[in-house]
């Protein structure tokens, strides 16, 4: 069974990472072929919600990942409504966990690819994003755990997949509503029939095979399970052959694409991403197809990602390619990670003392 498992997350994670060079050859930026909070941020500022001008573009990946999972959940009778499990926390959680990534640059998705892009500030990174599970792992292991989800009705479970069939149409039919960057990172991507073809298969593919970033690492800590984490090898491997034919392997950590050098703020802002992500129980990516399959609660830490990633540019937090975090930056990731410690320290000893 482990063996079937492993081999389904190894062909999405191929796929993930062969869609990952493809949508950059046909115009997303380097090494973000795929990026959950990237492409967050960039609907974000299409829908006027940050004054970013560089980084404005409805991301059809994203509307894409979403209505796959909610598809085949549908057709596998896997779409189940569910949520209340502590709304407001989660949200403050997804908002935290997009400030991380915005210190970084990337999701743990665009981790790993910029890891095969032989970007080795995401090498960094990813010692920090290890670092952030395996301090959410003492939480779980002590009785961390956000409150069990109920039922809901499937208008609630739906809500999220219609509003993003919604966006898609009026991107569609009335473009001039949103913003759209000129230059910069929101100015480069992708076809968009071949973008939400690709989010679609990736949606769907990962919504089978639960495939999660942070969940690999989580189980290798907590019951010595190698399994999902196959997929975060696939998708890592894929790349960097994918890099090696085209001539895009650049090894070192300066000059690499919408990425900087600052070691300590990129260790910082994935550690804030891992122990987020473990408190959500699930990465980015995984949230979006959790909320495909009818989590309210994934829903609504979408919505927290979204808003922090607003937050995050309005108010100078986000990093520069190059030269990283400002002060601003700085202090909002110390105290995001203050905040997450105490919201795990504190319903891991009200769990305890119940």
């Amino acid at each position: 069974m482990k063996v079937a498992e492993k081999g389904k997350l190894a062909i999405t994670g191929v796929i993930i990472g062969v869609s990952a060079i493809v949508l950059t050859f046909l115009g997303n930026p380097g090494n973000m072929g795929f990026c959950i909070a990237c492409f967050l941020r960039d609907t974000a500022g299409a829908l006027h919600l940050h004054t970013a001008e560089i980084v404005e573009y409805v991301r059809p990946e994203i509307i894409g990942i979403i209505l796959g999972s909610f598809a085949l959940s549908v057709i596998t009778g896997d779409f189940r409504p569910r949520g209340g499990s502590s709304p407001m926390l989660r949200f403050i959680i997804g908002f935290i966990v997009m400030l991380g990534a915005l210190i970084f640059l990337g999701c743990p998705l665009r981790m790993v690819i910029r890891l095969g892009g032989g970007d080795l500030n995401a090498l960094v990174a990813l010692f920090g994003f290890i670092a952030g599970i395996g301090v959410g792992c003492i939480f779980l292991g002590n009785g961390f755990s956000l409150g069990r989800a109920e039922k809901e009705s499937a208008l609630e479970g739906a809500s999220l997949p219609f509003l993003t069939i919604v966006l898609f149409v009026l991107f569609l039919a009335f473009p001039s509503l949103f913003l759209f960057s000129k230059t910069g990172p929101g100015s480069m991507h992708a076809p968009v029939a071949a973008a939400l073809l690709a989010g679609l298969v990736v949606g769907a593919f990962s919504e089978r095979t639960r495939l999660c970033m942070a969940g690999g690492i989580r189980d290798i800590f907590l019951i010595k399970d190698f399994t999902l984490i196959t997929g975060f090898a696939a998708i890592f491997i894929a790349v960097l052959i994918g890099n090696l034919i085209n001539g895009s392997f650049h090894l070192g950590f300066s000059g690499q694409p919408v990425s900087h050098p600052m070691h300590i703020w990129n260790f910082l802002g994935m550690f804030t991403v891992g122990l987020g992500s473990v408190m959500l129980g699930g990465c980015p990516l995984r949230q979006l197809i959790l909320a495909g399959e009818g989590s309210t609660d994934s829903a609504v830490a979408v919505l927290g990602m979204i808003a922090g990633s607003a937050f995050a540019h309005n108010f100078s937090l986000a990093s520069s390619a190059n030269t990283g975090p400002g002060i601003n930056g700085k202090i909002a990731i110390v105290a995001s990670i203050i905040i997450l410690l105490a919201i795990a320290g504190v319903v891991t000893f009200r769990r305890r003392k119940a």
